[in-house]
């Protein structure tokens, strides 16, 4: 009767509702079984059906973390999967021994090595704004050197030294003289003799200078000699040619600092005999014509000429220099 009873069940019975539930339920979680085939993933898990693959166009790859699943819905899935512990600093560093930031390195410009304070500086990081600048040398702690002068002489120095070839000057060029910022000559000559008159000392002028002087050498000095002395000149004795100094008692440069003056100190004849530059006595009217013959003529080539009587620097020679002033002017005293 009890098998009879199991067999036939009533439809509305409470028994029969709980066999529908019962069977409902083996449905759904034989679909959920199926459903979990199909995907590429866990259930459980957060990630898409579909493959979309590790990474995109501006991200490196990434490594998902495992998920943890949940221990009271699938305690399988638990016992599968490891746990996702994040590794510690100390873990990192005993794994890849020990990490170090990499110390920079010195940069420098090109392959250029400087030398002696000059050229381009080393680049360091503390001065990144030397870089492509050469070291500009402070002018004060520069030497001071003298100009350069040209290559090619000008053509008045030129002109002047055919002069004096035709003055039968003997001579030498010199290298350029500079002393100080005023003092010096650009192109020197140093005078020796003048036909077979000699210059003792070697006077070292300008060319202008030079030609100047052997003009009036050759045209009025030697001639006034003949006609005075009967004899001609031998050896004039200079005292003074270059030197840098100012005139006596003045700021003024002298004409010696430029190489445009002489000082004639004394007159040697072929006969013998010396004449001084200075005042004569009040008898020596040969000696007083000359002296005074010379000096006036003097003037005709040179623009100062000074003598004994003008003062008592001047007492024991004659001072010729070419020295330019404003419309021409000569100083003849």
């Amino acid at each position: 009767m009890a098998a009879d009873s199991r067999a036939t069940i009533p439809v509305g019975s409470p028994r029969a509702a709980r066999q529908r539930a019962l069977l409902l339920a083996t449905a759904l979680v034989a679909a959920g079984l199926g459903l979990t085939s199909c995907t590429s993933g866990d259930v459980f898990a957060l990630q898409p059906a579909v493959d979309v693959g590790s990474q995109t166009a501006s991200l490196g790859p990434v490594e998902a973390a495992p998920v943890m699943a949940d221990p009271q819905s699938d305690p399988a899935l638990v016992a599968q999967a490891e746990p996702a512990i994040e590794p510690t600093l100390d873990a990192q560093a005993a794994q890849f021994e020990e990490i170090q930031p990499d110390a920079p390195q010195p940069v420098q410009t090109a392959s250029l090595a400087p030398a002696q304070g000059r050229g381009m500086q080393t680049l360091v990081p503390s001065n990144p704004y030397m870089v492509a600048y050469p070291k500009l040398d402070d002018p004060s702690n520069m030497p001071q050197t003298a100009p350069m002068r040209p290559a090619v002489m000008p053509a008045d120095e030129v002109d002047c030294r055919s002069d004096l070839k035709k003055l039968d000057v003997t001579y030498r060029d010199l290298p350029p003289i500079r002393d100080g910022a005023a003092c010096g000559i650009d192109y020197p000559v140093k005078v020796s003799a003048i036909g077979s008159v000699q210059m003792k000392p070697a006077a070292t002028v300008t060319c202008q200078m030079a030609a100047s002087f052997a003009a009036w050498t050759k045209r009025d000095l030697v001639p006034a000699a003949r006609l005075r002395y009967f004899s001609g000149v031998k050896t004039i004795h200079q005292g003074s040619s270059y030197s840098c100094r100012k005139i006596a008692g003045s700021r003024t440069l002298s004409e010696h600092g430029k190489g445009n003056a002489l000082d004639i100190m004394r007159i040697e004849l072929n006969s013998g005999r010396d004449i001084d530059v200075e005042k004569p006595g009040l008898f020596a009217f040969r000696t007083r014509g000359f002296l005074n013959t010379i000096r006036a003529d003097g003037c005709s080539y040179f623009n100062t000429v000074l003598g004994p009587g003008y003062n008592y620097d001047h007492r024991n020679h004659f001072h010729f220099d070419i020295k330019q002033r404003r419309n021409g002017y000569r100083a003849c005293r």
